[in-house]
């Protein structure tokens, strides 16, 4: 009976040693993929750093981008407030069509008609 009682502290002490194996191998196996998704976390994170870093500069390029668009559309603006309206032109265009600045004589067509008229009245004279 002793020796009996021996053989089952003997097969349970193996058991016991048996499942402390399975439980340590499975606690190294959960604590290796634990370090694997803690080094992929960390990895993701760099990398979504660097992303969010470039999205900023891509952002204040942007920003600044928009404020000389901005800026230049602030000063067409004023511009145009500085421009003729239609009507103006439109009043312009009616003096012109009645001065017709294109019967102006130049100096130098005037000249030469007063030369030639003096010419001509030179000669009706003598």
């Amino acid at each position: 009976m002793a020796e009996q009682f021996q053989n089952e502290q003997y097969s349970e002490m193996n058991e016991l040693s048996g499942r402390t194996r399975v439980l340590e191998s499975k606690y190294s196996l959960a604590r290796d993929r634990i370090f694997l998704i803690n080094q992929n976390m960390i990895d993701s994170h760099k990398r979504l750093m660097i992303q969010i870093d470039s999205l900023n500069s891509d952002l204040k390029e942007i920003k600044n981008d928009v404020f000389i668009i901005k800026d230049t559309l602030r000063t067409l603006i004023k511009e145009f407030d500085s421009f003729a309206k239609k009507e103006d032109v439109k009043v312009l265009e009616k003096y012109i069509n009645m001065w017709s600045p294109l019967k102006f004589v130049t100096e130098d067509q005037l000249n030469n008609l007063l030369k030639k008229t003096v010419k001509k009245r030179g000669r009706k004279k003598t």
